[in-house]
């Protein structure tokens, strides 16, 4: 089982499938894991697999490092499609996450103007009205819906505490239009039990919610890299371009990533 655990505070630039040349800004620690899900298919792998030993990067040393290498990244000629904050869990469970978003900004403004900043996020945080704040602040506030259905939801995406989808929705709605939701759609299965959220009892669901939340955009994806969970296959281009479609058709811009 191969996993992918990021440096911290900064990472990369890489080559984002839906965002371009990515620079990733990592606000959990660099030896492990912090997160308030435990997705059967996170690259990352499983949190008791890799309980951190560092603390979280501070503040000041999220935009020292930033700084730095776009400083690097300027004198290469080669700045950023996008600022990412992504990495080894979720990154609006740091305590100074409002904050650090001011610094990026500011720091966007000063270097590479033309990047987006983007977040991703499981949407487990999005209550907390400073996280919100700070998530209407952002270009690209990218958040986490895989499935309207409790059953899947602590089956993949294992919350580590109190999820209530419903509240989820209302609450990504509340963002009034500027959310951009990603939703994961695979097949195959995980101990036992079918992981295929590719049929009409899940899409459908999912496509109404989708309705209800009036996002900028839905970005459709499925499995891309090794998982900690054998028996996960990726969506097929057929099933995920029909999704796509029927996201479409409801008037929101929809993309796909094989």
């Amino acid at each position: 089982m191969s996993t992918i655990i990021y440096p911290s505070p900064i990472f990369g630039p890489v080559h984002s499938r839906r965002l371009g040349l990515s620079l990733g800004i990592n606000l959990l620690p660099a030896d492990g894991k912090v997160c308030s899900f435990d997705c059967v298919y996170c690259e990352c792998g499983f949190n008791e697999a890799h309980r951190p030993k560092l603390p979280m990067p501070t503040r000041e040393e999220v935009a020292t490092a930033l700084e730095h290498r776009l400083q690097q990244m300027t004198q290469e000629g080669r700045l950023p499609d996008v600022l990412t904050f992504a990495g080894n869990g979720e990154p609006t469970c740091h305590p100074h996450f409002p904050e650090i978003i001011d610094d990026t900004i500011r720091l966007r403004d000063r270097y590479c103007p033309e990047a987006r900043v983007s977040v991703l996020s499981n949407s487990t945080m999005i209550h907390r009205q400073q996280v919100h704040d700070a998530l209407m602040r952002v270009d690209n506030n990218i958040l986490k819906l895989d499935t309207v259905n409790p059953d899947y939801i602590r089956l993949v995406d294992h919350p580590q505490g109190t999820y209530d989808v419903e509240r989820i929705i209302d609450e990504m709605a509340a963002f009034g239009g500027h959310v951009i939701i990603q939703t994961m759609f695979m097949t195959g299965d995980c101990s036992g039990e079918s992981v295929d959220n590719t049929g009409d009892d899940y899409v459908q669901p999912w496509l109404q919610a989708v309705v209800r939340i009036a996002p900028q955009q839905v970005m459709v994806y499925t499995i891309d890299r090794e998982t900690p969970t054998q028996g996960l296959r990726k969506a097929t281009p057929e099933q995920l371009d029909r999704i796509a479609q029927l996201v479409r058709q409801r008037g929101i811009p929809c993309t796909v990533s094989y």
